[in-house]
This record gives structure tokens, sequence and C-alpha cells, in this order.
């Protein structure tokens, strides 16, 4: 099914030892790019986070934020006194290295990561509630880019039946098109009075109709037309292969604009490409 990737889902968890918020948003982008922002406290679930979102996603920009509030009664901190006293030490011999010092600051010496421990809080709990939380938003994000892929593939869909009118009605006004050349042709050669070779005025109707034949060029534009349409069904990431579509249908819409020997055809050759373009501004946001 196609996915978008531009969506937004946000869960929310509450518990006796606090709450949790996930906040999860993705927008359009070549690769996957994650970005994630945890309390210091489950700074260690990066790595899993990072794996899921690996497993579930193959392209966008996703931006992950969890807030933590834990409940006041939850709470009781003791001080990591082997850990500070490391950081005492290591501070000392900076400061022995140093032409001017200043004392030690206490409270930048609690705010320092690990200094400070919740004693009470079972942080094992709080970082299994996030992963399974991380999970049900990043669903959320999932289906709403499945809903809005859906939207995209429509409005795709409906620009491709365009296309495949605009060919059928080239096709069915080109042998009028050569007539009318072969006609103008012949008009002309009696103005100037000149002898009509028949000879020569068929040779030059095949050299005209040569150079107008497109045949093969609406051929290729049907071709993949149907070929964006099944790959709007398939399974998987089909973005960059719709995107290399859109340059096969844009080469070909140049050539028949660049074979175009009256207005008619050239009119339909920048339908098709304002078609083409549209398809792919939509294209850039498909996974």
């Amino acid at each position: 099914m196609t996915r978008s990737m531009t969506a937004f889902a946000r869960q929310e968890m509450q518990h006796e030892w606090g709450s949790l918020i996930w906040e999860v948003r993705s927008v359009n982008h070549r690769y996957l790019e994650p970005h994630l922002r945890l309390p210091e406290s489950l700074r260690d679930l990066e790595g899993p986070l990072r794996e899921t979102l690996r497993n579930k996603l193959s392209r966008g920009k996703v931006e992950c934020t969890l807030r933590f509030v834990p409940e006041a009664q939850s709470q009781t901190l003791t001080v990591n006194e082997a850990f500070a006293r490391e950081l005492l030490a290591a501070a000392q011999q900076v400061e022995n290295l140093l032409p001017v010092s200043k004392p030690i600051d206490t409270m930048d010496l609690l705010r320092w990561p690990g200094v400070l421990q919740d004693t009470r809080l079972d942080m094992d709990a709080v970082k299994k509630a996030s992963l399974t939380l991380f999970h049900k938003a990043l669903d959320e994000l999932i289906d709403s880019r499945g809903r809005e892929g859906v939207e995209l593939a429509a409005l795709i869909d409906q620009r491709l039946d365009t296309i495949t009118e605009i060919v059928t009605e080239v096709r069915s006004k080109l042998p009028g098109i050569l007539q009318a050349q072969r006609d103008n042709l012949r008009a002309r050669l009696e103005d100037l009075k000149a002898e009509l070779d028949e000879g020569r005025l068929e040779q030059e109707m095949v050299i005209l109709a040569q150079k107008a034949d497109v045949d093969e060029e609406m051929d290729r534009l049907n071709t993949h037309v149907q070929e964006v349409k099944r790959v709007l069904k398939s399974k998987g990431p089909v973005g960059r292969r719709l995107d290399f579509l859109m340059q096969e249908l844009n080469r070909e819409a140049n050539t028949l604009s660049s074979k175009s020997i009256v207005s008619d055809t050239t009119q339909s050759a920048v339908e098709l490409k304002v078609l083409i373009e549209q398809m792919r501004e939509q294209i850039q946001n498909i996974e």
C-alpha cells in the first residue's frame, strides 16, 4: 500500500510512578533520518528505538520526543557518593592546571548526570513502558501515513487517467493532421504554379510522416502509465520507483513536443508536462 512520509502521532500513558508522553512526527526525506529527544534517565533506550524505526520505516525524517514526568511521591533522591568523589578528583586535577581557578559549585556537581539517583523509582519498569508506548505511537504514525498515502495514490491515479485520455486523443487526431499537411503542401505548390510531381510529393509526405510519427511515444506513455498504476498497488516502499517513472513520462512528453507539427499536439504535450509535474510533486511525499 502506498504510504506518505508526512504524519504525526501522540501517545500518553499514566502510571503510579508518573506519566509518559511520546510525540512522533515525520516529513519527506530521501532516506530514513531519525532524531530522538529523550530524558537523560532514559538515554540508553536510543539503540532499541532506532532499531525499531529501521524495521518499520524506510524513508523520512522522523522526530521522536519522549517526555517523562515522575510522580513526586515516587521519588527519593540519593547521592552517588563514589561517582561524586571521582568527579571531584577529576575537577581538582583540571583546577591544578589552570592559572586562575574558582571553587567547585555544589549545584553544578549535583546537575551532573548520574550524581543524583532515584532509589525508589523502578527505572526498568519505566523503560519497558516507554518502549511499549513507543510501539503504539509508531503504529499510529504508520496508520496515518497509510491513510494519506491512499489519498495521494488517488490523486495520482486521476492524473494518470487524464494522460491516457490525452494520448488517445492525440493518436486519433494524427491521421487528420498528416492529411492536412499533405493538402497544405499541395496548395502551396499549386499557388507557385509548379509542376506537381506526385512521386516527389509522396517522398516529401513520407519524410513528414516519419518526423511526425509519435506512435512509439504514445505506446511508451501508455506503458509507463500502466506501470505507475501497478507500482501504486504494490507492497513496500515505492517512492523512488515512482520518481524514476515520472522522469520516463517526462522524457516521452518532451519528445512528443519536439515532434509536434501543429499547435494541437504542442498543447497536448504541455498538458502532459503539467500533469507529470503535479504527480512528481505528490510523489516527493511517498515513502
